[in-house]
């Protein structure tokens, strides 16, 4: 009879054995070579996490530290390597963590036990976005997901803190300016300073048993059952979805997007006294915004909007410690280890493909990836490389008004070197929404020079988003005009009336 294809052995019937231990079977792959047991992949994930922040040394002990969390995979495997380092779960797990059989019992829900409060390094909070206005859920869906969010954000015992993206519209402009770095007196050294925290926290183990918890007020502490969040007014949430729909192109919406998250978050880690804020940006994430960022203009900053700190906000450092891990490796772990995840839908658009650059580059990269696995390592490591120098500003009239990056450009024509600035009552009479271009009657004078007077205080790459958020073609301002309606009057009022109104303000007083 013939011989089926079926009736030869496969070479690759036997399971591998792990290539840590030699012990437990394979139960996954991360690259050619590579197979992990769910122990040791474990031990792996969290060593890599351990040994990203002792490396850089950049988290002093007590110090206060953000947890940026949105939810995704990224954040939420941030998260759990948090609670894992703090509780010293590897040291507990004996033997018994290389088998792949036995599932591994996480305490992902109980908070800070009396034991785990001796091996506190960090005081970390937690603080979550609601992006729903913008990203086309209704009220009642903002308010599952928030509730959803809530209990998982209140099970870690952790602090945390809820904003909408509304409250971005109602920030301070000293959100655009860098913050005291603090005392002049010179920083302590870092093992010395972990040496002292170990003893000291040695010293009060004598008298409390070992409980207390550095910097962590009663009033960060969250207590009680999550409350059915409230919503922001219809008005705010309103004039939001009228500052996206100013916004010429999804890539600009993007960019918006990310500003007001992260200028919201930095607000309320200076309000709360964080010094550091972590972000779950992994390894493909980070190779897929540096590629973006080229593609925008953003090239002479790729070392602080990718690299592991970004410390141009002065008193608020930004640190991603998960950009060394794959989407694949935070996959398996989220899988493997229930990690929970709440998954946000997208910026709406009409376009199904390329709807924005962000989007191009990542499907590009993904693409490429499935034929070629080391294109994302590779773009990654050369981001590495780049020096973060260009970024760096000595003065306020050489920094951007939106990045806070120093102004890459020198020169340039009359729009971009703002040969006449506007009158100072033209801007007063613009950041209140008075200008005449709100009536029928042509359009408004003043729309160039209030426009020239912004462009020489940005860089190259925020003058490419502020010239879409600001633009608005005069067939639309047309089609705005003929439909008519109170709430379209800010759409039509120049261009300042569509930025934020904390963006607004200090440009003015730039």
């Amino acid at each position: 009879p013939p011989v089926l294809p079926h009736d030869h052995p496969c070479s690759h019937s036997h399971p591998r054995a792990c290539v840590k231990c030699k012990e437990g079977s394979a139960a996954l792959v991360i690259r050619v070579g590579d197979a992990f047991c769910r122990g040791c992949f474990r031990e792996y994930f969290v060593h890599k996490f351990r040994a990203m922040l002792g490396k850089n040394r950049i988290i002093f002990p007590g110090e206060k530290v953000l947890l940026a969390l949105s939810g995704g995979p990224g954040s939420s495997a941030m998260l759990r390597q948090v609670q894992e380092v703090r509780a010293g779960v590897l040291g507990g797990a004996g033997g018994g963590g290389h088998s792949s059989s036995t599932p591994l019992t996480l305490h992902l829900c109980q908070g800070l036990s009396r034991e785990t409060a001796k091996k506190l390094r960090f005081v970390p909070g937690l603080i979550y976005v609601d992006e729903g206005a913008v990203r086309g859920q209704n009220p009642a869906q903002r308010e599952q997901s928030l509730a959803h969010m809530e209990t998982l954000l209140q099970a870690t015992g952790f602090p945390y803190y809820l904003a909408h993206l509304e409250e971005a519209l109602e920030l301070p402009a000293s959100i655009l300016r860098p913050g005291p770095v603090g005392s002049s007196e010179p920083s302590p050294n870092y093992k010395v300073a972990v040496e002292g925290f170990i003893q000291q926290q040695r010293q009060d183990g004598d008298g409390d048993g070992g409980t207390s918890v550095p910097n962590l007020g009663t009033q960060d502490t969250p207590a009680g059952t999550p409350a059915t969040p409230r919503l922001p007014t219809a008005a705010q949430t309103q004039e939001l979805q009228q500052l996206f729909e100013a916004v010429e192109t999804p890539t600009a919406r993007e960019e918006l997007l990310q500003m007001l998250r992260i200028h919201l978050i930095l607000q309320t880690a200076r309000t709360k006294g964080y010094a550091k804020v972590m972000t779950g940006e992994s390894c493909t994430r980070v190779a897929i915004k540096l590629l973006t960022n080229l593609a925008l203009g953003r090239g002479a900053f790729l070392a602080v909007d990718t690299g592991f700190m970004d410390n141009r906000h002065g008193d608020v450092m930004v640190v991603r410690p998960m950009r060394e891990y794959m989407a694949k490796e935070i996959a398996f772990y989220n899988h493997f280890f229930n990690v929970p995840t709440v998954i946000a839908p997208p910026l709406p658009t009409k376009r199904r493909e390329k709807s924005s650059i962000h989007h191009l580059i990542e499907r590009f990269l993904l693409g490429l990836q499935e034929d070629f696995p080391s294109t994302i390592s590779t773009v990654y490591r050369t981001g590495e490389k780049l020096s973060p120098d260009p970024a760096k500003a000595s003065s306020e009239s050489e920094r951007c008004l939106l990045c806070l990056c120093a102004l890459d450009i020198a020169g340039g024509d009359r729009w971009e070197t703002g040969a006449g600035r506007m009158p100072r009552q033209w801007g007063e009479r613009l950041g209140q929404g008075e200008c005449c271009a709100s009536t029928t009657e042509g359009s408004c004078p003043h729309r160039a020079e209030s426009r020239a007077a912004f462009i020489p205080l940005l860089c190259y790459g925020c003058r490419l988003t502020f010239k879409e958020l600001v633009r608005l073609l005069e067939c639309r301002r047309a089609a705005l005009l003929r439909d008519g309606g109170p709430h379209l009057q800010p759409l039509l009022q120049g261009p300042l009336a569509t930025l934020p109104p904390y963006v607004r303000a200090e440009g003015q007083r730039r």
